[in-house]
């Protein structure tokens, strides 16, 4: 069983096993803190392109795309 779960400040954690009732149970429990992260926000990504303009040419399409390529799918 794999659960997340938050440890107070008191230290305790607690597990509900509802299905188990009036029995002896081996318990093992391997820990690991898990880092926050905070979550991103859209506002947070605007502008980050704008040091890499997208460049497009006259038909739409990127001159040096095809020469960024070559190669690639060669085995």
């Amino acid at each position: 069983m794999t659960i997340k779960s938050y440890v107070g400040h008191d230290g305790m954690l607690h597990i509900s096993l509802p299905e188990i009732q009036d029995t002896d149970v081996e318990v093992i429990i391997v820990y690991q803190p898990i880092q926050k992260t905070e979550k991103s926000s859209l506002a947070s990504l605007y502008g980050i392109c704008a040091d890499d303009p997208i460049i497009i040419d006259d038909n739409s399409i990127f001159d040096n795309l095809d020469e960024k390529m070559e190669g690639v799918f060669d085995s």
